[in-house]
């Protein structure tokens, strides 16, 4: 099973889930910890390869894939036997989280996609196969260096840069090169993932200065009633790190909003 920790709340019984993304681990949300917890009982999952997980037992599942990695997730809710939760997650965990509400519906209020990546646009498919082509014979870490620079190139960013790359560092190569094969016709899955609307609240918060994804989020919301947008002044792609204060509050006021149990068999109207 997974690493995973837990923060119980006196009195609530909501529940929010965070999935960070790739080469992090669940530090990432360092600065959301203090201020969830007056609201909620919160779980931070490190997830397989990652953080403490990284020296976990083996998994059940061997093969990588997005399914795998949401299957890997809901083991863990089954385990703590969390019925209902409200999912945070920031850039790749953005697409675990999509993954999981495709399978797990019925455990998913509401979801917030920090650094949401729904469409791979040109730059960040040159990225990618900037990646395999030196995935073999680059360091990881060298690899992984590029990549943070290219998706978060501003000064304020240094902060998510060096959170990002101290966890990355606690990746194995082999383990490295195994969550980039995820990226293997990213473009294909994230279309067909983005197709159907999941029937669920979403709040995608992004920084305006997030070059590679921003765009895309801004043309998918006007398509759905239940989807919204929140774009965050002079920051980049990791907002809960960038601009955790004000992360903080509109998030928790959004989670608050959707705190009532949601029948998966209906549509939501919000």
């Amino acid at each position: 099973m997974l690493h995973f920790r837990t923060y119980i709340h006196r009195d609530s019984s909501e529940w929010v889930v965070f999935i960070h993304g790739a080469g992090g681990s669940s530090a990432v949300w360092y600065k959301q910890i203090q201020a969830y917890a007056r609201h909620f009982n919160l779980l931070l999952i490190d997830l397989r390869g990652h953080g403490n997980s990284a020296d976990g037992p083996t998994l059940k599942r061997f093969d990588y894939s997005f399914e795998s990695i949401a299957l890997d997730v809901a083991e863990v809710l089954d385990h703590l036997e969390i019925k209902q939760a409200h999912f945070v997650g920031v850039s790749l965990g953005t697409i675990v989280i999509r993954k999981f509400a495709e399978i797990r519906s019925a455990y998913v209020k509401s979801m917030i996609m920090v650094g949401a990546i729904t469409e791979m646009n040109l730059k960040s498919r040159f990225l990618v196969r900037l990646g395999r082509m030196f995935r073999h014979v680059m360091p990881p870490m060298w690899l992984y260096r590029l990549f943070a620079f290219i998706i978060m190139p501003m000064d304020q960013a240094g902060e998510s840069r060096n959170v990002f790359i101290r966890e990355a560092q606690k990746l194995a190569k082999q383990e490295f090169i195994r969550w980039f094969k995820l990226t293997h016709r990213m473009t294909a899955k994230l279309r067909k993932m983005e197709e159907n609307d999941p029937g669920i609240p979403i709040l995608y918060v992004m920084g305006e200065h997030d070059h590679l994804f921003l765009e895309p989020i801004k043309q998918r919301v006007n398509k759905f009633a239940n989807q919204s947008l929140a774009v965050v002044e002079k920051c980049g792609h990791v907002v809960n790190i960038e601009k955790a204060a004000l992360f903080n509050d509109l998030s928790i006021d959004y989670l608050r909003n959707n705190q009532q149990s949601r029948d998966p068999m209906e549509p939501s109207s919000t």
